[in-house]
């Protein structure tokens, strides 16, 4: 049985409530999806405010393969994995990196050709401040309003 929280899950911009200030008309995510332009971006906040749901819709959006991991588990080795597979789909792969900031420096080194080309990767933190050099310098960063 599916749990409530997936079968009412947002699926596209239109049924997201909240952070107009990325998903408005002509907002970063938004104007991304409507251009179906491909970036590299954190998403930072607190829990339940949406990161993953909006990750989700802008590669359902994109037409993307989509993927999740989680940085408390996950290392080079399963991003490697990931990043040297056959896709299922035509268009781009996104990798979504849940709890990005438990990187140590080499593994943010590993993702940084990643980040640049061609592969987009989405990402969230949750509480921590953003304080390492992949976000400030090669990722987008984006807060989300509590």
């Amino acid at each position: 049985m599916e749990p409530l929280a997936l079968k009412i899950r947002p699926k596209n911009l239109k049924e997201f409530i909240g952070q107009e200030h990325l998903t408005g008309e002509g907002k970063p995510i938004s104007t991304a999806i409507n251009k179906k332009h491909l970036f590299s971006f954190i998403f930072w906040g607190p829990p339940g405010v949406g990161k993953t749901t909006l990750a989700k819709i802008y590669a359902k959006a994109l037409n993307a393969d989509y993927h999740e991991l989680s940085a408390v588990s996950a290392g080079k080795d399963d991003i490697r994995e990931i990043l040297t597979s056959e896709g299922t789909l035509l268009g781009p792969r996104i990798l979504f990196l849940d709890e990005i900031h438990r990187f140590n420096k080499a593994q943010q080194d590993f993702l940084l050709p990643y980040v640049e080309f061609p592969w987009q990767i989405a990402s969230h933190r949750q509480f921590s401040p953003i304080k390492n050099h992949i976000c400030g310098h090669h990722l987008r960063c984006i807060s989300w309003q509590t």
